[in-house]
């Protein structure tokens, strides 16, 4: 039934807890996994502000982030391929709901599978959280891991 999954991850404790749901659809034929961290166009600019100093002012904050999210990446890729898993993964700069959404397009994905929460309750009470409107607007199934 389901061949391919798109997890999106803030490497938050909700979404390290769906990477544990991953293991189960090993035994109902999932093959492949895509993991996909979205730097958040609004973490990098607040980083310029945090980070500034004279070691950052020459724009290494976006790099910072990246090689920090592969690091990352690599230790949740050595899990899945340790559990039988083909993976593919990606870090991208952007709105994390396009990105999302772009990815199950590009991938041609089964399913998504995200945690509930992401690393700011505070902002998703007040703006809506990545995985509600991931749930309103994507085409594919999604499971929510709550915490």
């Amino acid at each position: 039934m389901f061949r391919k999954i798109l997890y999106p991850t803030d490497f938050s404790d909700v979404s390290k807890k769906a990477l544990g749901f991953l293991k189960q659809f090993k035994k109902s034929g999932v093959e492949e996994i895509c993991v996909l961290h979205v730097i958040d166009k609004k973490d990098v600019q607040f980083s310029y502000l945090y980070f500034f100093d004279e070691n950052s002012a020459d724009g290494n904050v976006e790099q910072k982030l990246k090689n920090e999210a592969e690091r990352e990446i690599k230790e949740i890729e050595g899990k899945l391929k340790a559990w039988g898993f083909k993976v593919s993964s990606r870090v991208t700069f952007g709105i994390p709901i396009k990105e999302i959404l772009s990815a199950e397009k590009k991938e041609d994905i089964s399913i998504i599978v995200i945690g509930s929460h992401g690393k700011s309750d505070l902002e998703e009470m007040l703006l809506g959280s990545v995985s509600d409107n991931i749930i309103r607007k994507c085409n594919k199934p999604v499971l929510v891991v709550k915490r």
